[in-house]
């Protein structure tokens, strides 16, 4: 069974940045499409942002021109990069896969 391993997260102000890191095992990791979701108190589980196989890209319109995702086949990695976060940003996120597999998430906090 591939495992999802997220890390990265924590509590930053508005206008700073943080890197979240998915790391997974198993191989299958090469041929999937990978994507970061998230969820906020109350609120239902969104889509962040997701990349194909071969590194193509969609986002969310809240997060577009502030959130980065991308890959390292070769360490089985997916990262988000998250710049000018705001409080709305605040949330678990969790990494996830397309064979149906997720990361037990990781909480960012964005608050002064």
């Amino acid at each position: 069974q591939v495992q999802l391993v997220e890390s990265g997260g924590g509590l930053v102000q508005p206008g700073g940045s943080l890197r979240l890191s998915c790391a997974a095992s198993g191989s299958i990791f090469s041929i999937a499409t990978m994507g970061w979701y998230r969820q906020a108190p109350g609120k239902q589980r969104e889509l962040v942002a997701t990349i194909t196989s071969g590194h193509s890209t969609n986002y969310a319109d809240s997060v577009k021109g502030r959130f980065t995702i991308s890959r390292d086949n070769a360490k089985n990695t997916v990262f988000l990069q998250m710049n000018s976060l705001k409080p709305e940003d605040t949330a678990v996120y969790y990494c996830w896969g397309s064979w149906n597999g997720w990361g037990q998430g990781t909480q960012v906090t964005v608050s002064s």
